[in-house]
């Protein structure tokens, strides 16, 4: 028998791992561990807990069908592995997708080695990128630190042949057979969310370079948080893009250029990319920072979009630029303030993409906008929600005299923060 290890892949078409377990001449018992070292930091409505829930519960019901069961665990994922090792005796493997996160790769580690020492195996398979670890590099063999050449190796190296589809539908009486009842979400110690992930559109694909900029319109695909928990396939995302947009499929190169920066150079979880900012001297005001976060700074874009995060754990790209850039530069509040404040909230936190985005919004990363270009919130209003469409759903009292002043001036702001940018880098 083999464990199928479900992680950030929670579908049952198109998923490498587990098509690769089911093609072996053994039968698959699927399993998913609520990480404990992972989970209890975590409020117990997290809108991500009930949305993972909620599609163990569609893949249980699926393989209910094949006579079969999803086996929940919680725990922390090594002792859960020798209590499953103990438990069944017939176990030869267990079979998953590769995650590249700093602790993840420490976590497999550790279980490879319980493993691989008891005789038994365990594999891993690429799965949610198109290309990973060492595989788009510099002709001298060194990672792309600067998007573009990434993205142009990126597309020199891809051909359609790694978007084969892994379809497992002749192989679904591979399945262990077990009938097990599905848990509640109380008994992992988590309640329902308000805040719900919406299914991801790619209607709006074909337009996407003309309406990504404009969050009124609401041309946005809601797709990053499928991809970040893997409910679709990132080969099928692309396929989709090539045949649709380019600007799209730049969107998934992003993804993953980011994800290389990450596992080349993990220390970018705590520390600048770019060491030559890290004299900066932030001011770090709590009261000012708690302000951004309730959407309170007296500037319209940053407050909408602080708010529509708060509510609905989303918030538009273009507004996620002017919201960071805002607390890095206008306040001069470090960076991972504000990315762990992301982290919390946003339904499609992803580690590399959110620290790699903080950075370059902050100019300290490796992919980074120049730290004198600083957004002019006011400007960026005029332009990007010119009918304050976008502005006036999120901020409701921004007519009323409750409405909040602007908690910084922004020409007096942006001469202080290169001024201070300035003095970091030169010290």
């Amino acid at each position: 028998m083999i464990f199928f290890w479900f992680r950030r892949d929670l579908r049952l078409q198109d998923n490498v791992g587990l098509y690769h377990a089911l093609s072996q001449d053994e039968k698959v018992l699927p399993v998913f561990i609520f990480d404990t070292d992972i989970i209890e930091e975590l409020p117990k409505d997290d809108a991500r807990i009930s949305f993972i829930y909620s599609e163990l519960e569609n893949i249980d019901k699926e393989l209910k069908k094949a006579n079969s069961s999803l086996l929940i665990k919680k725990g922390k994922p090594l002792e859960i592995w020798k209590e499953l090792f103990d438990e069944y005796a017939s176990a030869k493997a267990v079979y998953t997708n590769r995650d590249y996160e700093p602790y993840a790769i420490k976590r497999d580690d550790d279980i490879a080695r319980f493993l691989e020492d008891k005789g038994f195996e365990f594999k891993t398979f690429k799965d949610q990128v198109i290309f990973e670890k060492e595989e788009v590099l510099k002709d001298d063999g060194a990672p792309y630190v600067v998007y573009t050449p990434y993205m142009k190796q990126w597309r020199k190296t891809f051909s359609k042949d790694l978007l084969k589809d892994h379809s497992i539908d002749q192989l679904k009486d591979n399945f262990w057979q077990l009938n097990t009842n599905f848990p509640a979400l109380s008994s992992i110690g988590f309640d329902k969310s308000s805040i719900e992930v919406k299914p991801y559109n790619l209607d709006v694909v074909d337009d996407y370079d003309k309406n990504r900029n404009f969050p009124a319109k609401d041309k946005t695909s809601y797709l990053s948080p499928h991809l970040r928990f893997g409910t679709v396939s990132v080969r099928k995302m692309v396929k989709y893009a090539l045949d649709k947009n380019e600007t799209f499929l730049n969107e998934l190169i992003w993804r993953e250029f980011f994800m290389q920066i990450l596992y080349h150079f993990p220390r970018v979880v705590n520390h600048n990319f770019r060491e030559k900012y890290d004299g900066i001297k932030w001011r770090n005001n709590k009261e000012e920072f708690e302000k951004w976060c309730k959407g309170e700074t007296g500037y319209p874009m940053v407050d909408a979009g602080m708010r529509e995060l708060n509510e609905t754990g989303y918030m538009h790209n273009r507004v996620r630029m002017v919201v960071a850039s805002f607390l890095c530069k206008h306040l001069l509040i470090d960076w991972k303030w504000g990315e762990a404040y992301f982290a919390k909230k946003l339904l499609d936190y992803e580690l590399s993409s959110n620290n790699g985005n903080w950075q370059w919004a902050a100019g300290t990363g490796c992919d980074a906008a120049p730290y004198f270009r600083i957004f002019n919130p006011t400007s960026q209003l005029e332009k990007f929600d010119p009918d304050l469409k976008y502005t006036k759903k999120w901020v409701k009292d921004f007519n009323e005299l409750t409405y909040a002043k602007p908690i910084v001036e922004h020409k007096s702001a942006r001469e202080r923060a290169l001024e201070r940018y300035k003095e970091g880098i030169d010290n």
